[in-house]
């Protein structure tokens, strides 16, 4: 009897895609090793069978060296797929950005997902595996507010796609997740909105803090997590690689931002966001 398929999940706190994406994977007969940098924030997936509970920061050199070590030992040098789900999120216009706050995305949403896959690199050529990055829709748009964050998952979208190629070699696959709306907690985890006193934008401050908080997603009715996961994981499992769309709206808006107009996308992309109430300021 041949051992069961093992799968790394990062970004697997309560609320998420991650436990779903743990869920349905462990349904259907593999070991998932589900982290977070909080463990006691995995409480949904405590009692589930076949899922290892592991803390993971993905900007801790020392923290995936130690998640290497502890899933090293149970696999015997192994990984056949790593699922590099954890992200943050951080809305607010591109001119009045945190830098620092900027950074810490980065070190999440690029960096970290960089670092995890290199660190697991050796387990994964060794099990001919899979490395599937978890990318979002507003790598393909430009929605006001969203720019550092769609900044950093286009940057994730040109690391996975490129890693495809250096891995083929090997015989990895690698997988770009376009995830479109999915019902999630992730817009409670961001940071609160904080406008600069004398940001251009607090004319649209109201409409700023819904996007901050999702309620643009919201109009869409995004897809269920289980749904959501339960296709997904039957497309990993079922040898996809390049490229995947899914979740609301994202094959529709991927195919619109390619063939559709720019001026009457960038239309659409405005609507509800309140840049129609910014003034140009005062000449003095």
């Amino acid at each position: 009897m041949s051992s069961p398929k093992t799968v790394l999940i990062t970004g697997c706190s309560d609320g998420g895609i991650g436990p779903a994406l743990a869920k349905e994977f462990q349904s259907r007969g593999c070991h998932v090793f589900a982290t977070a940098r909080n463990p006691a924030k995995m409480e949904s997936l405590r009692d589930v069978p076949n899922v290892t509970l592991l803390p993971l920061d993905v900007s801790s050199p020392e923290s995936i060296s130690a998640a290497v070590a502890a899933i090293s030992a149970q696999t015997g040098g192994t990984l056949d797929y790593l699922i590099n789900n954890a992200g943050a999120l951080y809305v607010t216009p591109v001119l009045d950005f945190d830098m620092q706050k900027a950074k810490a995305l980065f070190d999440v949403n690029v960096w970290g997902v960089a670092a995890v896959t290199q660190a697991f690199s050796p387990l994964l050529i060794s099990a001919k595996g899979c490395v599937v990055n978890i990318s979002s829709l507003a790598s393909i748009m430009y929605a006001p507010y969203y720019g550092i964050y769609a900044a950093s998952k286009a940057a994730l979208n040109s690391i996975s796609e490129t890693l495809r190629l250096e891995l083929q070699p090997f015989d990895v696959r690698v997988v770009t997740v376009i995830s479109g709306a999915v019902e999630s907690k992730v817009f409670q985890n961001g940071p609160p909105l904080q406008l600069p006193e004398n940001s251009f934008y607090t004319p649209a401050q109201k409409e700023i803090a819904e996007r901050a908080a999702g309620k643009d997603t919201e109009k869409v009715t995004p897809v269920k997590v289980g749904d959501y996961a339960r296709t997904l994981v039957g497309d990993i499992l079922g040898g996809a690689h390049g490229k995947v769309y899914r979740g609301r709206s994202a094959t529709l808006v991927s195919f619109l931002s390619g063939w559709m107009p720019t001026f009457l996308f960038d239309w659409i992309s405005k609507l509800d966001t309140g840049l129609e109430k910014i003034e140009k300021p005062k000449q003095q």
